[in-house]
This record gives C-alpha cells, structure tokens and sequence, in this order.
C-alpha cells in the first residue's frame, strides 16, 4: 500500500534524503547528492550543476512530503534520467557574451568601427541563438518526456514493475496537473503525461504479442 507522510520534522527530512540517496543508480552516487532546497518558493524538485563533475538534486521537501512514495520515487528518477541524459542546463557564457555584445555593439556605433562593429554584432547573434536552443520549449518538452520514458527504465532496475512503474509516475503527473496554479506549467506537465500514456500503451502492445504463441511450422 503506497503511505502518504502528514508531518515533516529535521529527523524525517534528513531520513527522506538518505533514502533518495539510496535510489541514485551506483555510476552516480560518486558525483549527484540529494539536497533540500534553499531558495525563496523553489520547485518541488530540480538539478543545478554545481561544477564540471558534481551535480545536486535540490527538494522542496514541505511540498514533497505531500506525495506518495512511489510518486516521490518516479519523479526523483525523472532528475536522475535528466542527469544521465546530460539535459541539466549548466551556466553558460551565453547571458555574459550578449551582454558584452551588446555593449561593444554601443560603443562602435559611437566611434564607428565597423570591423568592430561586425565582431560585436557576431557575438550578440551566437549567444543569442545558443540562448534561444536552450531555452525552446519544444526542445525542452521532448527532453523531459525522454526522462519520463527513462525513468521508468530506471525504476525496473530497483525492482518495479513495468505496469507499477508506469502507473506511479501517471500518477505523479497527475498530482502535479492538479496542484500547479501557471498554466504554462501545467500544460507542460499534461503533455507529458499524454506522452506517458502513449509509451504505456505501445508497452502494453509489446508485452501482449509477446505472451502470444508463435506459430509452429
């Protein structure tokens, strides 16, 4: 039976974060940690690169403690598909070379050089396209549905079912649709799960064809 918690305490959140410590696969254990997060209303669960080999899970754990278990453990598999995918956006020059861009861009207008002119104007076009990539919302749509599909891989390893495995994180989709006020959000979190119930579905498909008996010749 999946057991929802109702209080959180120091002891309980500490005891939550060695045991997601627990589901990291062994080929992550030496370089992800499992962190409450810090900021002012954080999302329920997120990565931040720390640096070029370390990666932190980071947890509102007053809003993680309202979901179930299973739940707990297919989103926190989500993250850990992220990391193994190399998805986790990471702090990059592009805000630093636009700015600088633009600035220089300023400034040869003002003593016309165009030469200069050109070299700054390059910069600003480069960045800004990296920026545009890395923040398109397709892009980042598909990204996440490939966690989902991922995450449930994972799952299977720590000893789910592929049907448990499925329902679990539909039903953490569905927690998730609920509870979140932004439209944008939540839209986001609605295709992901028509995204999931196709996946589960053609998983459904496979397993009956292969329960079925071939034919003997």
């Amino acid at each position: 039976m999946t057991s929802y918690a109702s209080y959180s305490s120091p002891r309980t959140d500490m005891g939550e974060l060695r045991r997601l410590r627990t589901l990291l696969p062994p080929e992550l254990q030496s370089w992800v940690t499992v962190e409450p997060a810090t900021d002012v209303a954080p999302p329920l669960i997120t990565c931040e690169e720390l640096g070029r080999d370390q990666i932190e899970v980071q947890i509102d754990l007053i809003k993680w403690e309202q979901l179930a278990i299973d739940q707990r453990n297919l989103l926190f598999w989500h993250e850990v598909a992220r990391v193994q995918n190399d998805t986790i956006p990471r702090d990059g020059w592009e805000m630093a070379a636009l700015a600088i861009g633009l600035g220089g861009a300023v400034g040869e207008l003002w003593v016309q050089d165009g030469l200069l002119l050109l070299l700054a104007m390059g910069l600003c076009g480069v960045s800004g396209w990296r920026l545009y990539k890395r923040n398109n919302n397709q892009k980042t749509l598909q990204e996440a549905i490939d966690a989902d599909e991922k995450a449930i891989a994972i799952a299977t390893r720590f000893g789910y079912t592929l049907p448990n495995a499925y329902k679990s994180l539909g039903s953490a989709l569905k927690t998730l649709i609920e509870q979140t006020p932004k439209k944008k959000q939540r839209d986001r979190f609605i295709r992901r799960l028509e995204a999931l119930k196709k996946s589960a579905n053609k998983a459904k498909e496979r397993a009956k064809a292969d329960r079925e008996p071939r034919p003997s010749y």
